[in-house]
C-alpha cells in the first residue's frame, strides 16, 4: 500500500506542478496519520521574471518550539524577500526557519509564511519538502488543485480604525523589493513597504508586463496571514496632472475629467469594492502635487504658469479630487488621505491657510464629504528634513531671525514633522474632522552620510548658522528631481509622533523622479530641465543649479545610481 500512495502522490504531484499549485495526500486515504507533516507550496503570483509563493507547513508529529522548513529548486528560482519566517538560500537549496513570534507548532498545527522570487525561464514547483530533517507530503488540505490566481483567504470586513498603520503589517511590493534586493547591499532595505502607484490608466491592469491592481492586493493577502495589512496606493492621474513639473505630466489633457472618472477612478473603486479584499486596510494617497499648484503656481503669482492657470480656471483638479474621495471613501476598508504638499512649498503665511481652504474645497467637491478624508500625507516623492535639530525659526544670531536667513526665507516651518502638525491643526480649524491624521514620507529625507552636520553652524552671520547646520543639503528648497546627496529617511513605523498616523515610503526609493534628458515616451511625461543637472534654474528655485542627479530615466523608472546613493546616505545608517 505504501508504494501504491506514493506513486498516486507522485503523479498528482505533477498534476499540481502544472497549475503552479503543490497538491495533497487522496483525502480519506488511512495511511494519511503516519504522514509526519504536510506541505502547501503555492505560487500567487507570476509576472514571468518573478513570483510571490505563499507556504503552510502542517505539523503532525510531537509539538515543537521552533521549526526550518527546507526544499531545493530545479530551476533558477531565487528568494529575495520573505516574511513570518526567515528564509535564505544557498544554491538551490532553501532554508526557512520560524520568527520569534511562531516558533511554536502544536501537532496538528500550521503555521504558514510566504515570500517573493525571481527568476529566469520555467518557475516549476518544488517537489520535496522536510520539517526538521523529517520528509514531508505537499498537501494543500483538500486534495483538489487550487487556482494559483485566487487566494484562499478572502479576508473578513474590518472595522474602520482610527490609524490604519497601528497593529497592522504593512504590504512589501514585489516588483520594487525585486529592484531593491537585486541591487548590491539592497536586501538591507528589500524587505520594507512602499507605495503602490497608479498613474495611468494601464496601471490597473499592469502595464508592460507588470503587477495590476489585483495581482498586488492579492499579494497583500498572501502576506497578510492571520493579522491586519495595510496597502498604500498612490492615486495619480488627474486631468493636467501637476501643472508646475513637466516630468510628472500625464496622459490626460486638462478637460479630460470624465474619462479620468470613467477610466480611471470608477475601475480602482469597483476592485477595490471586492469583497476578498475586504479584510485589507487600503490607503490611498490622492493626487499628489496638484492641489497645492492652484495656490502656489496660478493666478498672477511670479511662480504662475499657464498651464497651472487652466487647471484653476477649469476646476478640474478640485472635481477629479473630489470625485475621488466620494468614490474610493464609500469603501469601508479604504482610508483617503489627500496629498498636503510639504512644508518648503506650503509652510509660508501666504500659502499655509490658503491651502488647507482650496483641499477642503475639494473634499466637498463632486458628491464627496470630510467624512471621506481619514487624513493628510506630506513630503510625497519630495526631500524635506523630517527634522532640523540644529536650529529654530526662534533662534537669532547676529542681530536676525533665523526666519531672514536665504534658507529658511521667512518661512515659519524648517522641517516636515513640525509644519504636518501645524498643518493639521490648520486643516481641523478649516473644517476636517478632529481626528484626522498625518502621513509623513520619509523614503529619501534621511540627509545621512559624510555630509551631515553633527551641531549647529558658525554664529558668523545667520546663514552661516543655518546653512552649516541644516540636514537638508539641497541647493534650494524649491529643487524635487533626483535629489544629489540624498539618503533614506525613517524606516516606517506606525504612531511615531503626536498627530502622525506613520512614517512611510509613499515613493519607492529608487525610482526616478524625471528623466534628466528628452526621452520619447507614450506616458505623457515630458522633459523638466529641473531634473537636467546642467540647469540654472528659476524663479520657483531662486534661480539656483537644480541638484539634480545626471543619467536618469522617466519618472517611475528603476535609478540604479539613486538607489545606491540613497542606501551610503541612509540616516539613521543601515
Amino acid at each position: 500500500m505504501s508504494r501504491s500512495r506514493t506513486a498516486v502522490l507522485a503523479a498528482l504531484a505533477l498534476v499540481a506542478g502544472a497549475s503552479g499549485t503543490a497538491l495533497a495526500v487522496v483525502p480519506g486515504d488511512p495511511g494519511i496519520a503516519a504522514i509526519p507533516c504536510s506541505v502547501d507550496y503555492k505560487v500567487q503570483n507570476d509576472w514571468g521574471s518573478g513570483f510571490t509563493a505563499a507556504v503552510t507547513v502542517t505539523n503532525n508529529s510531537a509539538a515543537k518550539s521552533s521549526w526550518s522548513v527546507k526544499w531545493a529548486y530545479a530551476g533558477s528560482q531565487k528568494v529575495t524577500n520573505a516574511w513570518n519566517a526567515k528564509v535564505t538560500q544557498s544554491g538551490t537549496a532553501v532554508t526557512a526557519n520560524n520568527e520569534t513570534y511562531n516558533g511554536t507548532l502544536a501537532t496538528g498545527g500550521s503555521v504558514s509564511f510566504g515570500f517573493q522570487g525571481t527568476y529566469s525561464g520555467s518557475n516549476a514547483i518544488p517537489t520535496a519538502f522536510t520539517l526538521d530533517g523529517v520528509t514531508c507530503n505537499v498537501d494543500n488540505g483538500t486534495g483538489t488543485p487550487t487556482d494559483p490566481g485566487t487566494p484562499t483567504d478572502p479576508g473578513t470586513p474590518s472595522t474602520k480604525v482610527d490609524n490604519p498603520y497601528a497593529g497592522a503589517k504593512v504590504y512589501v511590493n514585489p516588483e520594487w523589493s525585486a529592484h531593491a534586493a537585486a541591487e548590491p547591499g539592497g536586501s538591507r532595505v528589500s524587505n520594507q513597504p512602499t507605495g503602490v502607484w497608479l498613474d495611468r490608466i494601464a496601471a490597473i491592469n499592469g502595464a508592460n508586463g507588470g503587477m495590476g491592481l489585483r495581482a498586488h492586493l492579492d499579494a497583500a493577502l498572501a502576506q497578510k496571514g492571520s493579522g491586519e495589512e495595510v496597502v498604500q496606493l498612490v492615486v495619480y492621474d488627474l486631468p493636467g496632472r501637476d501643472c508646475s513639473a513637466l516630468a510628472s505630466n500625464g496622459e490626460l489633457g486638462p478637460t479630460e475629467i470624465d474619462k479620468y472618472k470613467t477610466q480611471f477612478i470608477d475601475p480602482i473603486a469597483a476592485i477595490l469594492s471586492d469583497s476578498k479584499y475586504a479584510g485589507l486596510r487600503i490607503v490611498t494617497t490622492v493626487e499628489i502635487d496638484s492641489l497645492p499648484n492652484l495656490v502656489t503656481n496660478a493666478g498672477g503669482r511670479p511662480t504662475a504658469t499657464p498651464a497651472c492657470d487652466t487647471m484653476k480656471a477649469n476646476g478640474n483638479y478640485v472635481k477629479g479630487v473630489g470625485y475621488a474621495l466620494n468614490k474610493l471613501g464609500a469603501i469601508p476598508n479604504v482610508y483617503n488621505y489627500i496629498d498636503a504638499g510639504h512644508h518648503g512649498w506650503l509652510g509660508w503665511d501666504d500659502n499655509f491657510a490658503s491651502s488647507a481652504q482650496i483641499m477642503y474645497q475639494a473634499a466637498t467637491a463632486e458628491g464627496a464629504t470630510v467624512d471621506d478624508v481619514h487624513g493628510f500625507i506630506t513630503n510625497t516623492a519630495n526631500y524635506g528634513a523630517l527634522k532640523e535639530n540644529n536650529f529654530t525659526i526662534n533662534d537669532s544670531v547676529a542681530g536676525k531671525s533665523v526666519r531672514e536667513s536665504k534658507w529658511v526665507d521667512w518661512n515659519r516651518y524648517v522641517d516636515e514633522l513640525s509644519y504636518a502638525q501645524a498643518f493639521r491643526n490648520q486643516l481641523v480649524t478649516t473644517g476636517f474632522r478632529s481626528n484626522i491624521g498625518m502621513l509623513i514620507d520619509t523614503s529619501r529625507n534621511g540627509w545621512g552620510g559624510a555630509a551631515r552636520p553633527t551641531g549647529p553652524g558658525a554664529t558668523t552671520s545667520v546663514d552661516t548658522y543655518v546653512d552649516g547646520g541644516r540636514y537638508d543639503r539641497r541647493i534650494h528648497l524649491g529643487n524635487w528631481c533626483n535629489q544629489a546627496g540624498a539618503g533614506l529617511g525613517e524606516r516606517p513605523k506606525a504612531a511615531p509622533a503626536a498627530g502622525i498616523d506613520a512614517y512611510v515610503w509613499m515613493k519607492p526609493p529608487g525610482e526616478s523622479d524625471g528623466a534628466s534628458s528628452v526621452i520619447p515616451n507614450d506616458e505623457g511625461k515630458g522633459f523638466d530641465r529641473m531634473c537636467d543637472p546642467t540647469y540654472t534654474g528659476n524663479v520657483r528655485n531662486g534661480n539656483n543649479m537644480s541638484g539634480a542627479l545626471g543619467n536618469a530615466p522617466l519618472s517611475g523608472r528603476w535609478f540604479s545610481a539613486q538607489f545606491q546613493q540613497l542606501m551610503q546616505n541612509a540616516y539613521p545608517p543601515l
